[in-house]
């Protein structure tokens, strides 16, 4: 690793930031779909939904949250995708800095934007009624499975990012992953589903880690879940940053 990545990927981050705080419609623009989608589910049809909680906005929210990531990491490729066509990259190729740097500080202002989303979120999601009985432990444990969650789809967005023809290229692969949730234990319970649906919900990514979050806001007893979720979270991570990696080397070679 070069001697100068930490001091390059800081300063990287700084620009990225400023770009942020310069249209920050584009954090509000991320929370906006998922609030609007609690909204809709706890006032409209949450009545008509049977989860066996006592609140629908808790069982609602840690669905709610992967919704926002997922929806805040098209931003991410975007990003990244502005800098590809408008040269910047080869301008930096020609500046003694670390070259996974420029990557670097894309990610990381991806966990800074979205965790400032998942805030906001949150935040409704209190105002909505949500409560939760965790404790310290426990929010540390849903941040950081929060945190991981973005990292592995960011890494996965620095893909289309880097290579993506077009704009809407570079953000239309966000939209399968803000679909995800809903077929899976995010809005209803899994054994309401048809049998092929059902098994497919049981056995997908975002169920394990919908079910860890929704245990650890009520601080309830965390099981297997919790283990399947990092493994899910931890491999897409790997064969992400992999991949992105490895087209980043071939872009700038």
């Amino acid at each position: 690793m070069n001697r100068h990545f930490f001091g390059d990927t800081l300063v990287l981050l700084g620009r990225s930031l400023r770009h942020i705080s310069r249209s920050p419609d584009t954090i509000i623009t991320t929370a906006i779909m998922p609030i609007a989608f609690m909204l809709l589910f706890v006032y409209v049809f949450g009545g008509a939904i049977q989860t066996g909680s006592d609140k629908y906005v808790n069982y609602l929210l840690p669905g709610i949250l992967l919704i926002t990531i997922a929806s805040g990491i098209s931003y991410t490729a975007y990003r990244l995708f502005l800098d590809m066509k408008s040269g910047i990259f080869e301008r930096f190729q020609s500046m003694p800095v670390a070259r996974s740097s420029v990557l670097w500080a894309h990610v990381l202002t991806s966990l800074v934007a979205n965790l400032i989303s998942v805030v906001v979120v949150v935040l409704v999601a209190l105002l909505m009624g949500f409560r939760s009985g965790a404790g310290a432990l426990a929010w540390l444990a849903v941040v950081g499975i929060v945190l991981l969650f973005t990292l592995a789809l960011t890494w996965l967005a620095v893909i289309p990012g880097l290579t993506a023809k077009s704009v809407d290229g570079a953000s239309a692969f966000s939209y399968p992953l803000i679909f995800l949730p809903f077929v899976s234990s995010a809005f209803v319970p899994t054994q309401s589903m048809p049998g092929p649906v059902r098994a497919f919900a049981e056995n997908q990514p975002v169920t394990s880690i919908v079910n860890t979050l929704r245990d650890l806001f009520a601080q309830q007893h965390v099981g297997g879940d919790i283990w399947i979720a990092l493994a899910w979270c931890a491999g897409l991570l790997v064969v992400a940053y992999g991949f992105a990696m490895t087209i980043y080397r071939r872009k700038i070679s």
